[in-house]
């Protein structure tokens, strides 16, 4: 049932009821009505609001159309535009669909495209680098240092796959034959020093003051086998010295790394010119040669292939190459007649912390962080044998020693003891205990594998060989950061602080 207003005779919203004269008003109309003539628009009588009684609707009761829908005319107009509206959103969304799928085209082909270029690309630089390392094998021509490049992967995949020129494995293997040959049946030289003459050694000399006071202390130490008086050492104050003895006189002070130097060594070789060589924590190698015409050492090579720090150097029995590891995980050898590199191992699952090399010249052992030694064809850059000690927290073998008998290899087996490795059985066939001697700095074998050395942060220790008797305990300088065995085993030099110690016979 519809109601209408007697007013405007359209469905009210709020309907009302007059008790005037009973008609149906809207609210909102018939109250202005009264306000403004005070009587019932349809019977004239006096009416005021109360006079008004609310209708209640059904909450069911539809809400009336509004005037524009009432008729067919303006339904059809209604669906038309809602039609309109419909059909428009529809094209617009083709239009869009169209636009997307014909730039997701576009990149397909582009992406089809570049993937095509670059393998194309890869097979050229493959057959290129094949077609150089043949002609370099067959002509035995050494390649010369590369620059560093920010491609890291490509640079040391490339290098990693030329492996050594033909011309060094041919003489890392004539290096072999001759001193593997010679070690069967090699004694200690006439006059070498005996256990029990090391057992009675003493401070015989001191040389302080090396290196500056601040960053204090040496970090590396080498001898020289030609001049016995001369000595090279490295510093924390990025300094390389080379001292003799004999005179008590600095013979050159050798500047160029910007961090702090981890290890020096000699290349001195018959009919050749003395090379001084050093490594630092500032990622750098360099090389030294004495210049006979100003009478000073000059920079010869500097190795910037690492992006780590330099933790290893040595040089390699030929005497015409050295080795260099590094905490970016790759190792490299270096060619010190033509000083070019001529190896960069490709990278290894864990950084690099100490190198040796084997005395015949074909075995490279790294050290870890993770107490792993690491053996290495150096021919063929592949892993010959992989050392982990048994049972032990995992900890970083900062230090290294190959005998010289071949077999054996010195090296900590856990934050205070030593193990002797035979490289035979690659087991560890007898450990030292350090006690509470603090962390290791060095490990060295003498000359002629009778003895072996542990520098520590209070000292140092000297054992036999095979019977691991301890013969004598260095502590007079406190920390010993480096020795080494002189000339016949007759003395032993220790890095302590700024100072170099020497141990000896004492005064007959």
């Amino acid at each position: 049932m519809s109601f209408f207003c007697a007013i405007s005779g359209e469905p009210p919203q709020e309907p009302v009821v007059s008790t005037k004269s009973n008609k149906v008003y809207e609210r909102r109309l018939i109250v202005k009505y009264i306000n403004e003539n005070g009587t019932d628009p349809i019977s004239g009588e006096k009416m005021e609001e109360s006079d008004l009684i609310p209708i209640k609707a059904s909450p069911e009761t539809a809400a009336p159309r509004p005037p524009t829908h009432t008729s067919i005319p303006a339904l059809l107009t209604l669906l038309q535009n809602e039609y309109d509206a419909i059909v428009l959103s529809a094209y617009n969304l083709e239009q869009k669909y169209n636009a997307t799928r014909q730039e997701l085209s576009y990149a397909l082909y582009a992406q089809d495209a570049a993937t095509r270029v670059i393998a194309r690309l890869i097979r050229e630089r493959d057959a290129a680098r094949e077609a150089l390392s043949n002609v370099q094998a067959s002509v035995g021509i050494t390649p010369s240092a590369a620059a560093p490049s920010d491609d890291v992967d490509m640079g040391d995949a490339g290098a990693a796959e030329a492996g050594l020129p033909a011309n060094i494995v041919a003489q890392i293997d004539e290096t072999h034959q001759n001193l593997s040959a010679a070690r069967k049946k090699r004694k200690p030289v006439a006059g070498y020093a005996t256990a029990a003459e090391v057992k009675t050694f003493t401070a015989t000399h001191t040389i302080p003051s090396l290196h500056s006071a601040s960053p204090a202390g040496i970090t590396s130490l080498a001898l020289s086998q030609a001049n016995p008086s001369q000595f090279l050492t490295g510093g924390n104050d990025k300094v390389v010295q080379l001292y003799d003895r004999s005179t008590d006189k600095v013979l050159a002070s050798l500047k160029g790394h910007t961090k702090k130097v981890n290890h020096v060594a000699f290349r001195e070789r018959e009919g050749d010119s003395t090379l001084l060589l050093s490594g630092g924590a500032d990622k750098i190698a360099k090389v030294w040669a004495h210049d006979s015409a100003s009478g000073e050492y000059i920079p010869k090579l500097t190795v910037r292939s690492h992006k780590g720090e330099i933790t290893g150097l040595a040089v390699h029995p030929t005497s015409t190459l050295f080795a260099l590891s590094s905490t970016d995980k790759t190792y490299s050898l270096h060619d010190l007649t033509t000083f070019g590199q001529i190896f960069l191992s490709a990278p290894s699952d864990e950084p690099f912390t100490a190198l040796s090399i084997h005395p015949d010249g074909t075995l490279l052992a790294l050290g870890t962080p993770s107490s792993t030694i690491q053996i290495y064809d150096i021919r063929t850059g592949a892993i010959a044998a992989s050392l982990t000690p048994p049972e032990s927290s995992p900890f970083t073998v900062n230090t290294l020693s190959l005998s010289e008998n071949g077999y054996h290899l010195l090296a900590p087996d856990s934050l205070s003891s030593v193990a002797i490795w035979d490289l035979r059985k690659q087991k560890a066939t007898h450990s030292i205990s350090l006690g509470d001697d603090g962390k290791i700095n060095r490990v060295l074998y003498d000359t002629s594998a009778q003895f072996l050395g542990v520098a520590t942060s209070k000292g140092a220790r000297i054992y036999a060989h095979k019977t691991w008797e301890e013969l004598l305990t260095l502590e007079e300088g406190g920390e010993v950061s480096d020795f080494a065995f002189g000339a016949q085993g007759k003395e032993i030099w220790g890095a302590t602080g700024r100072e170099v110690r020497i141990w000896g016979l004492p005064p007959a």
